[in-house]
This record gives C-alpha cells, sequence and structure tokens, in this order.
C-alpha cells in the first residue's frame, strides 16, 4: 500500500498568520494553483481511494489535485486539524501575535511543553486520533494493494507521520511544519509502514 499524504494549499489565514484549527477557511488563489500544480506531477500516480478531512480546505485540495480523475473520496474526522479552541482566529506572527498566552510559541518550539487553550485539543489528543486512522487503514485487507490520497491539515499530517516512528513529544515537529500542498509517501509492506519522502512541493 502507498499512501499519500497532502497538507491543503495556502489560505488567507495562512497569509495572516491566524489559528486555523476547526475554523472551516477556504483556499485563496496560490493555494488553488498548487494544489492543481501539484497534482499534475502525480498524474501517472493511480490512486484508487481518497481520505479528506471535513474541513473545506482540505477537500478542495483533493478535489484540485484530483483534477478529473474520477476516484471515491472518504471524509473521516480523525485527520481534521487539530482545535486551538478560543485561540482560534487569533494572530500569532512576531509582528501581529493577538494570543493572551505569551507562551503559547511551545506549539511550535517546544511542543512538550504546550499547555491546550480553553476548549482546544491536546498534541496527545491529535496524536492518539491520527495514529488510530492510520492503524484502522493500513490493517484493512481492501486496501493492501492500494494507492491512498490523505488531505489533510500541518498538525494533523505531523501527527499522521508521527504515528509510523517512536518519538518524544518535545521532537514532535521533527521535520518541521509541512508546507502548504507539500506531499509525504508512506509505503507499507507486510503491515510495516517506512516513510519513503516528506515534504516534496512542486
Amino acid at each position: 500500500m502507498d499512501i499519500y499524504v497532502i497538507r491543503h494549499g495556502q489560505t488567507p489565514w495562512n497569509v495572516e498568520k491566524r489559528l486555523q484549527g476547526r475554523s472551516d477557511t477556504d483556499l485563496n488563489e496560490v493555494g488553488r494553483e498548487a494544489a492543481i500544480r501539484t497534482g499534475k506531477a502525480f498524474s501517472e500516480v493511480p490512486f484508487d481511494l481518497v481520505f479528506t478531512s471535513p474541513l473545506k480546505r482540505a477537500k478542495e485540495t483533493a478535489a484540485l489535485f484530483l483534477g478529473e480523475r474520477k476516484v471515491p473520496v472518504i471524509e473521516d474526522a480523525r485527520i481534521q486539524e487539530i482545535s486551538f479552541g478560543v485561540y482560534e482566529g487569533l494572530t500569532c506572527g512576531k509582528d501581529n501575535y493577538s494570543i493572551p498566552d505569551p507562551e503559547f510559541h511551545s506549539f511550535f518550539e517546544h511542543p512538550e511543553r504546550y499547555q491546550t487553550p480553553p476548549g482546544g485539543e491536546s498534541l496527545e489528543e491529535l496524536g492518539a486520533r491520527t495514529k488510530a486512522f492510520m492503524e484502522d487503514i493500513m490493517h484493512r485487507p481492501e486496501l493492501q494493494d492500494k494507492t491512498v490520497l490523505v488531505s489533510s491539515h500541518g498538525c494533523a499530517t505531523r501527527g499522521i507521520l508521527n504515528s509510523i516512528r517512536s518519538f518524544d513529544m518535545a521532537d514532535f515537529w521533527h521535520g518541521g511544519v509541512p508546507k502548504n500542498c507539500s506531499v509525504a509517501l508512506i509505503r507499507v509492506e507486510n503491515g510495516k509502514p517506512s516513510l519513503i519522502y516528506e515534504n516534496r512541493t512542486f
């Protein structure tokens, strides 16, 4: 089984450095163009099935990536983005920081110290659901010889990639935050997954 994991294309909130989380934002034109361009780079890959986050930016990325290809698409909430609770929509850039918690930067810099915002989801919770998703699809008998596309988000994609390795929470962002429309490939052989590449952009 080959599992291609793509992060959604750019959104206006990405540009503004707003925390998106579960907020259902749309792609911008840069994001749409990148999704189409990336899909063309994989035009020869025979995808059998698509799993997508139920959030619009991931669904649209998958649709634009596929273009005219007719591939079954399944929405799965286990691969939606982490929730930032009451902080969603706030800006986290160095020049426009509006988050009440001055230590929020730990989310990226020291994830082992990250304090979940009110109403939000912890990195441990995200890791548990993304791992459950991967364990599920990797062991479905009907998918063993298939090629699958997974359309997700920055933190959720890292959770998916982390699910196939051992790591300490301090190393959650191993390899960095996946770029918009970057692609990773996980190959599963005899039930054992291996990361072939990640963060490829086109």
